[in-house]
């Protein structure tokens, strides 16, 4: 019995992007000992078939706390945002649970290995939002002198989603943490105190962010163990990567050159490289060149 899990969930339309992230999983020979857990919110018949050849169980995921209908709005790929909560509900009998979005695709089985060590002694292993090549995490505008009144995302998803100001201090000035790529143990704390902070943030807010925003709720102000990782293991920055010619991989733009782990299309401002698989972007070397090179994966 497989003791360490990675799950996604996709519907029809993430379903290349999930079939290449199961693919960048596949080719490194330590996923041989890691079982691939998949949760259907929409995948049709034939997607599902192809999946069912690579992966060790699909399931249907569902609307683990009850949401009203005119917040999903026949959007049933938004149960991510709710059931990636209840994961050892869903795939039992493993030990170590890691996620991965699957607009996302793994370049270095050293990011799992961390991922997966990093969630021991009952810890959320996880990379946040903030690092030397991302630029900016706090936005402010600018009164009169030396005034300014700083706009933070925790604080903004806090507030919209039901939370007291108390709350929302606590975490506006914190590193947000991505939720996109995460690991937990199957008895972790964590599970039940995100699964109460969720219910709170679905009943006032919108589904889209609210597990984020209960997560970082749960560790910033429940104060629950956590170990954050490298950028490097969730990496966001799709525009800030440089391409090493000589290993032929992504890496971070600063020294040393760290191989990336994990390559997330996260955001809007990635919407090209997720709808086109074949997107061309200009990418700079290390050497200082600049090329074109699709970044979705490609076997």
């Amino acid at each position: 019995m497989k003791q360490n899990v990675i799950i996604s969930l996709a519907d029809s339309n993430y379903f290349e992007l999930l079939n290449e992230l199961v693919d960048s999983i596949k080719r490194f020979k330590e996923s041989n000992n890691t079982a691939i857990c998949i949760m259907d919110a929409g995948l049709t018949d034939d997607q599902r078939s192809i999946l069912a050849k690579k992966v060790d169980e699909i399931k249907p995921a569902d609307w683990d706390i009850e949401v009203p209908d005119f917040k999903i709005k026949g959007r049933e790929w938004l149960k991510s945002q709710v059931s990636r909560a209840f994961l050892p509900k869903y795939f039992p009998n493993y030990k170590k649970y890691l996620w991965i979005d699957a607009d996302a695709w793994v370049n270095s089985w050293e990011a799992v290995e961390l991922y997966f060590k990093g969630c021991e002694n009952n810890k959320l292993s996880i990379a946040t939002s903030a690092d030397r090549a991302y630029g900016r995490v706090l936005r402010a505008e600018w009164f009169f002198g030396s005034f300014a009144r700083i706009k933070s995302q925790n604080y903004k998803h806090a507030k919209s989603s039901g939370f007291s100001e108390k709350i929302a201090r606590q975490v506006a000035l914190k590193p947000h943490l991505n939720i996109g790529v995460f690991a937990l143990e199957a008895n972790a704390s964590h599970w039940k105190v995100w699964q109460k902070n969720l219910k709170v943030a679905l009943k006032a807010g919108k589904i889209w962010g609210s597990e984020q925003i209960a997560m970082n709720i749960t560790i910033y102000c429940d104060e629950l163990p956590v170990e954050i990782l490298p950028a490097y293991c969730n990496w966001t920055h799709i525009d800030g990567m440089k391409y090493d010619k000589n290993q032929d991989t992504l890496v971070e733009p600063y020294l040393p050159n760290h191989k990336i782990g994990i390559v997330h299309f996260a955001g809007k401002n990635n919407d090209q490289i997720r709808n086109d698989k074949n997107f061309i972007s200009k990418i700079e070397t290390i050497d200082g060149d600049i090329i074109d090179k699709k970044l979705r994966f490609n076997n």
